[in-house]
């Protein structure tokens, strides 16, 4: 049952916000006026696209915390109750190992059985747990993909932007990116202001 904390550990936006999210800028798909000046025609491009730090964004968004320690108090739960279960199991098989060279043929025979049911029955709780921990999982990540991939929508939107791209160093899709282009900050706050009102 130590996998859901390592797959907890791996969660990260890097999926979520790989694809880059258009804004409806009508002004947008207009040809820029020419310049002489190369400077201002690219501080015209860069404010085009920006990009969100997805180490940030998790370290610092509310929900995600919450999320997590929830994912975590679920997988600790179920954890203590197998390890319940193992040790209860391995009881009854050290008392029938004891108790083995007493025993008649036919009681050997019915408590092997029993011993193999409840083995059977244990593996299949810690296969059961371990899917319904990947369940919850799945659907607490899709929560957050949506409620990103919703708050980046409406934010370039306004703030007319055509990509929002993310950069984490441990899947950095993006090799370089200028820190002047950065919006993680802004997001971060949006997102746990919507939170905050949220879970009022």
């Amino acid at each position: 049952m130590n996998k859901p904390f390592a797959s907890i550990a791996k969660i990260s936006l890097g999926l979520m916000l790989a694809a880059a999210v258009v804004s409806c800028n009508n002004n947008a798909n207009k040809p820029a006026a020419k310049s002489s000046n190369d400077s201002t025609s690219a501080t015209a491009a860069e404010g085009q696209i920006v990009y969100v730090n997805s180490d940030s964004l998790l370290a610092n968004y509310e929900y995600f915390k919450d999320m997590q320690a929830k994912l975590q108090e679920k997988a600790k739960k179920t954890q203590s109750e197998l390890q319940a279960k193992g040790n209860a199991f391995q009881r009854e098989v050290a008392d029938y190992q004891k108790n083995a060279a007493t025993m008649s043929a036919e009681q050997r025979q019915s408590t092997e059985e029993r011993l193999a049911r409840k083995q059977e029955e244990l593996g299949k709780f810690n296969q059961n747990a371990n899917q319904s921990f990947a369940n919850d999982e799945a659907q607490e990540q899709e929560k957050l993909y949506n409620k990103v991939a919703d708050y980046l929508k409406s934010h370039a939107k306004e703030k007319g932007y055509k990509f929002v791209l993310t950069y984490s160093k441990g899947n950095p899709g993006v090799l370089f990116a200028d820190e002047s282009l950065e919006i993680t900050k802004e997001v971060v706050s949006g997102l746990n202001a919507a939170y905050k009102k949220e879970k009022k």
